[in-house]
């Protein structure tokens, strides 16, 4: 226990001076410590100890406690590296298989989920210095590279090589290693539920002509 103790101690203190060095807003050690953030991090550090220990339900008990006082879902089987920023918090989902670096940030609503399609691991991993924008979903096994950066409300579902920007639903890769790799139109880029819709309303089309057809065939038979 002394170790756990231990443990979660010099995580705070990494996790106060990412706080620090990144998050302009904070102005002492005093304020950081109310952030939820920190807390999530904190207790997603205990569970995570008794998780490993297979004390499963005390993990989950933990994990779900932190959800309810902060907002933050961390699943305690996640793996997770020193200086996570959470920075302001609020609906971030992290699943039981996904993997985060060090000196990582994520912003309030993002979601490093899986597509239920997977067995095992079934969740992200996120190299070093990573950062994940508000309202983002990273979908899936693969890995995002290290000081990547994904934008808010992308939709992330394969991988993405280090050093890059990705953007959009579903994301491209739009920047790689400070050159641009897609020219981008934010105004007039492809919505995919419109393309569905769009694909649904012509086989709608297509059969209710169908259907005419052989409703007219069908009385001419009855003739």
């Amino acid at each position: 226990m002394s170790k756990l103790i231990s443990r979660v101690i010099r995580s705070y203190k990494d996790e106060i001076q990412s706080i620090k060095d990144r998050d302009p807003a904070a102005t002492s050690t005093l304020e950081i410590l109310t952030y939820s953030g920190l807390h999530a991090v904190a207790m997603y550090r205990v569970a995570h100890w008794f998780y490993l220990k297979n004390f499963k339900f005390i993990a989950r008990l933990i994990s779900q406690t932190a959800r309810f006082l902060t907002g933050i879902e961390i699943h305690p089987g996640a793996k997770i590296g020193k200086g996570l920023l959470i920075d302001h918090g609020a609906g971030v989902v992290i699943g039981e298989t996904a993997e985060i670096g060090d000196n990582c940030l994520l912003y309030q609503g993002c979601t490093l989920g899986g597509t239920g399609k997977d067995q095992g691991k079934r969740h992200p991993t996120l190299g070093n210095n990573v950062m994940v924008g508000c309202g983002a979903k990273v979908l899936g096994p693969f890995k995002v590279g290290d000081n990547s950066k994904i934008a808010a409300n992308a939709v992330v579902l394969e991988s993405v090589p280090p050093n890059c920007t990705a953007v959009g639903v579903p994301a491209k890769v739009v920047k790689q290693n400070g050159k641009r790799t897609l020219d981008l139109d934010q105004v007039h880029m492809p919505d995919p539920v419109s393309q569905e819709l769009c694909k649904e309303r012509i086989e709608l089309e297509r059969l209710k002509k169908r259907v005419e057809e052989l409703e007219k065939l069908i009385g001419q038979e009855g003739r």
